[in-house]
């Protein structure tokens, strides 16, 4: 099964383009759709879980017109949003049996078989028993995961999952969302590059409502392969760097900054070249609009 998005456009009422004619294939497996803040995804994301219209474009999971049939896109949707509400003075199992319910689980047996399995799933199952106020941010967010399963989605949206989750939460929920995404269609909307980088096959950089590149990202960076140079420099040099050569970054080390360059050719002047980054790929990108290769 495919989700394909097609000439998708949405313009806000104070005139602001959310979204330009948006075109995507997107197959089983974790697909991410990369870019900052404000860049559109989730305006997209909204748009593809039925929360929005789109003024323009067609939406088709499988044999399910998206935009018209709601309801059922619905029944086989999961989504979790960048910011939800949960009850605090609830139990994790108390509150995910509640959800079962409203999803339409009404056999008691099954019902609680289906959340004990998703508690194990997202490995919360050892502090089922504990209110939600206690939880840890990363132990609310494989909380969300669990209650999008619920309905088993063909079709699961997990919109900015790891902002703000310390290292050891995030690759535990990279651990949940890998094994989804071999059986279902998981869009991971972020501006995280990491997560990207660690978990999806497939991936689409969207920047002021526009697919401005994607791809596998593995064939994305052979595209700057031999083409990646850094320098570390004086903090009064960099505007003269910004203006001689294409910048793409620039980091702090030591209190000097570090910038990487793209260049068909060696720029000498005590540059080393770099194996690319899939970051290079977004900040390419982002900040100078670089016309690499794309599938499109």
């Amino acid at each position: 099964m495919e989700l394909i998005i097609d000439n998708l456009s949405k313009t806000y009422a104070n005139g602001v383009k959310a979204l330009q004619n948006i075109s995507l294939e997107i197959p089983t497996g974790m697909f991410g759709l990369l870019g900052p803040n404000g860049a559109g995804k989730s305006t997209l994301m909204r748009t593809i879980a039925t929360l929005q219209e789109a003024d323009t474009g067609t939406i088709a999971l499988g044999d399910i017109n998206v935009l018209k049939q709601k309801n059922e896109l619905r029944q086989v949707l999961g989504y979790l949003p960048q910011q939800f509400g949960l009850y605090p003075k609830i139990s994790a199992e108390v509150l995910l049996n509640h959800f079962a319910v409203l999803k339409g689980i009404t056999n008691k047996g099954e019902r609680k078989e289906l959340v004990e399995s998703l508690l194990h799933k997202t490995n919360l199952y050892q502090v089922r028993k504990q209110n939600l106020k206690g939880f840890s941010g990363g132990m609310k967010q494989r909380f969300g995961i669990a209650q999008a399963l619920l309905n088993n989605p063909k079709l699961l949206i997990v919109d900015e999952p790891t902002a703000g989750l310390d290292p050891v939460e995030r690759n535990r929920f990279y651990n949940v969302l890998s094994e989804l995404g071999e059986h279902t269609i998981v869009i991971l909307s972020t501006h995280i590059v990491d997560d990207v980088k660690e978990l999806c096959t497939n991936m689409a950089i969207i920047n002021q409502g526009q697919v401005s590149l994607k791809g596998n990202p593995l064939q994305i960076l052979e595209e700057l392969k031999g083409k990646v140079y850094k320098k570390t420099i004086n903090k009064q040099e960099l505007n003269e760097y910004k203006q001689n050569y294409k910048v793409i970054s620039d980091k702090l080390f030591l209190g000097k900054p570090t910038i990487h360059i793209l260049s068909d050719v060696n720029p000498g002047d005590g540059f080393i070249q770099i194996d690319a980054a899939l970051e290079d790929v977004y900040f390419s990108q982002i900040f100078n609009n670089t016309n690499l290769k794309t599938n499109k």
